[in-house]
Order: C-alpha cells, then structure tokens, then sequence
C-alpha cells in the first residue's frame, strides 16, 4: 500500500509538471511540431537514466521513477501527436517526431545512466 501511496504522490506531482512544461514550450514556438511533448519526455528520459543508474532505494524509485517521471513523460501523447500530424499532412514533421523522440529519449537516457555512473565512481 505504500507503494502506491509514493506513486501517486509522484504521479500527482509529475503530470501537472508536464501539462505546464508542454503549454509553456509549446507556446514559445510557432510549429506544429510538438516541442512540448518533445521536451518533457526528453528531459524525462534523461532523469530516468540517471534514477536507473544511482539505483536509490525501492521505495524512492517508486515515488521517482514510476509516478513522478513516469507520469512527466508521455507515449500515449507522443502517439498521438504523430498520428495527427500523419493526418493532417504533416507527413516531414511526423517522421521527425518519430525519428527525433526515439533518439533524444534513448540519448538522453543513456547520458543520464552515464552521469549516473560517473558519480558512483
């Protein structure tokens, strides 16, 4: 139950942080492409890496991990995101979405595992 209690707490915390952080980039640019969503999940991945490699207590990668950051980032909204562009015409920034989401959040994951790893020493 405790468990559960710190990812909803973390959920609580992180899914309001990416609605703001989304409309506040999202509104700095004059796009279709969604830098917003871009944005959170980016930076999402690279925090993840780096909670991955420090590898904190259960309990801390549960209120970390699952709910804060696992409700900052967002698939379901990257998803839907592409689809709509896809339907809209946008084909370019589609693929770019595609193409530029899977190698940010896979390199900014793999840079926060380094850091991580750097600091462990």
């Amino acid at each position: 139950m405790t468990t559960l209690l710190l990812v909803a707490l973390g959920g609580a915390l992180g899914a309001p942080l990416r609605y703001l952080t989304d409309r506040v980039v999202q509104a700095r640019h004059d796009s279709v492409f969604p830098w917003g969503t871009f944005a959170v999940n980016a930076t999402g991945s690279l925090l993840l890496g780096l909670v991955a490699g420090l590898a904190p207590p259960g309990w801390l990668t549960a209120l970390l991990a699952t709910g804060f950051l696992g409700a900052l980032t967002t698939f379901s909204t990257f998803g839907y995101e592409t689809v709509r562009l896809a339907r809209d015409g946008a084909w370019f920034f589609a693929y770019a979405n595609v193409l530029g989401s899977v190698s940010a959040g896979l390199g900014a994951a793999y840079v926060g595992l380094a850091v991580a790893q750097a600091l462990a020493g």
